[in-house]
């Protein structure tokens, strides 16, 4: 297994995400990539990557096989695809989960659940759990993709983390609000109210991002 750099994983799980959460605007135009990994929902941390960065980074993906470029008849602009599900050999679950530790670094099984269910429903805590299994228990050749971590102070909970990078997210001492020091809001919210309003800014922030997107490439085709 090859070992991603930070910004090659961001940029994987972006077109990963998208490629299940927006399928009408999937292969990703350079543009939309950025747009994708500069959002601010679903994110840990948030980036601001130009163009240049971005493209960089999908050259290293280019060359260890996990991204290909995509041209339409007619169209000008280049777009990219992932192959992570052939390269890696991993099925829809697996994929979603993986991304979503990519995208938003050590999480417990629970909160892997809700924020992963925008890619893939999982029925059960269990279900997620087996998945996690599978990615962890890879033999040698293929090299776990996944691995358990222990629970932060206070918490009973065990987290995940991915392997592609290990360093791509601290896992000693995290001071992340969502889980050390829920904001008051989200605190005074049941769970279902609180994945119901995360799924409204990401449903808001992805139409705006298709907008820009549709709109530069209509800037692009007119000259």
């Amino acid at each position: 297994m090859q070992l991603l750099l930070p910004d090659e994983c961001r940029a994987l799980g972006t077109l990963i995400e998208k490629a299940m959460t927006t399928p009408g605007q999937y292969p990703l135009s350079l543009n939309g990539l950025v747009v994708g990994i500069n959002q601010r929902s679903n994110r840990d941390p948030v980036v601001d990557f130009d163009e240049d960065r971005a493209l960089h980074a999908v050259d290293g993906l280019r060359a260890k096989g996990l991204v290909r470029d995509v041209t339409f008849t007619g169209s000008r602009v280049e777009k990219f695809r992932h192959t992570a599900g052939e390269a890696l050999e991993l099925r829809a679950p697996e994929l979603a989960l993986l991304t979503e530790l990519l995208l938003r670094g050590p999480q417990t099984v629970g909160e892997l659940r809700g924020r992963a269910s925008r890619m893939q429903v999982f029925d059960s805590l269990e279900s997620v759990e087996n998945v996690l299994a599978t990615l962890s228990n890879r033999d040698a050749a293929k090299g776990a993709l996944v691995r358990e971590l222990p629970p932060l102070r206070g918490s009973r909970a065990p987290r995940w983390m991915q392997l592609l990078c290990p360093t791509l997210h601290p896992i000693e001492d995290e001071t992340r609000s969502d889980v050390a020091a829920p904001s008051a809001k989200a605190s005074a919210m049941r769970p279902q109210e609180n994945l119901a309003e995360n799924d409204r800014i990401t449903a808001l922030e992805t139409r705006v991002a298709q907008l820009e997107v549709a709109l530069k490439e209509l800037k692009s085709a007119l000259g």
